[in-house]
């Protein structure tokens, strides 16, 4: 198979679009392009100019044999309207051939969460005596209290910590910046990593002056903590203590909004709190609580 020369530039074009004017965060383009190389390597020669609903239609049933879930499938669909609307505009095409699709309904699961209790077990179980070990400490305590992203997490600048008034910046999905706020435990942590521990993680490694720039977190060769390591972390852990539930970051993230919401925080704060654009995707909460106390409820009733 080859790849037509104008669509592999088309495609080029769109990257750029969803980078840079749409805003799209580095990990959702790289999916988009990525469905879309795949559907132009499937045109072969043929211009994605050129394309019709039909064929668009003939490759959604192509792809059907490879078993995709249905959450791939939507993303997939979403990526060739939006390609296909971006051609559009650009008044590459006459009429849009994806307009017309429909997504798969996904299938709605409720983010699993950690009780309090599992999640202080988790932080108590964190060895805190190597300046390593204190670090992955106050990075767990940072995401209990925060609810931030392990990738918004990773990217910390000392330049975005306001501890003095337990305030941290944070730039999640598509680079937007919102406000998070910390526990004075949390802050403790953090607080006493940076004096103590920091300084003495990349042994043998001459560490930067500290500037607005610098990374709060860093590894042993005084380099910025990626979130692969942040799960390592998480994992030993969970091994360790043999919780029978498999705990990421984001289920720190789940935790912490349920929580809110059980002890009765207000939806908008919520969504406001966690960066999320629209309030459908903070009422998931929601439902996880009312879940939960059906549980308790069924557990601990003696007519239930």
């Amino acid at each position: 198979m080859s790849l037509n020369i104008n669509s592999k530039q088309d495609l080029e074009d769109f990257k750029t679009y969803i980078l840079v004017e749409r805003n799209f965060s580095k990990h959702t383009a790289k999916a988009y392009c990525s469905d879309i190389l795949s559907f132009l390597i499937w045109l072969d020669s043929e211009e994605c100019t050129n394309v019709n609903f039909s064929k668009v239609r003939e490759y959604l049933h192509f792809i059907q044999k490879f078993n995709y879930k249905k959450t791939t499938v939507a993303r997939k669909v979403a990526s060739l309207r939006t390609f296909y609307k971006f051609l559009y505009r650009e008044r590459k095409i006459e009429s849009n051939p994806a307009m017309s699709l429909t997504t798969p309904k996904r299938p709605q699961s409720l983010p699993k969460f950690l009780t309090p209790d599992e999640v202080e077990k988790i932080l108590n179980n964190i060895k805190i005596e190597t300046p390593a070990g204190y670090r992955n400490r106050a990075i767990l305590e940072l995401l209990w209290a925060s609810g931030m992203r392990v990738s918004e997490l990773s990217g910390l600048n000392f330049g975005d910590l306001n501890l003095k008034n337990n305030e941290i910046r944070v730039f999640g999905k598509g680079s937007k910046e919102r406000i998070i706020l910390v526990t004075d435990r949390a802050k403790s942590y953090l607080e006493r990593y940076i004096e103590t521990a920091r300084p003495l993680i990349a042994k043998g490694y001459s560490l930067p002056p500290v500037e607005e720039d610098s990374p709060v977190f860093i590894n042993n060769t005084g380099y910025r903590l990626q979130p692969r390591t942040i799960r390592n972390v998480i994992n030993e852990v969970v091994e360790k203590i043999s919780l029978p539930k498999h705990v990421t970051p984001h289920v720190f993230r789940h935790s912490f909004a349920t929580h809110l919401i059980e002890n009765g925080a207000d939806l908008r704060v919520v969504q406001e709190l966690l960066g999320h654009a629209s309030i459908s995707n903070t009422q998931i909460y929601t439902h996880v609580s009312s879940q939960h106390l059906k549980e308790v409820y069924n557990e601990t009733h003696p007519r239930a």
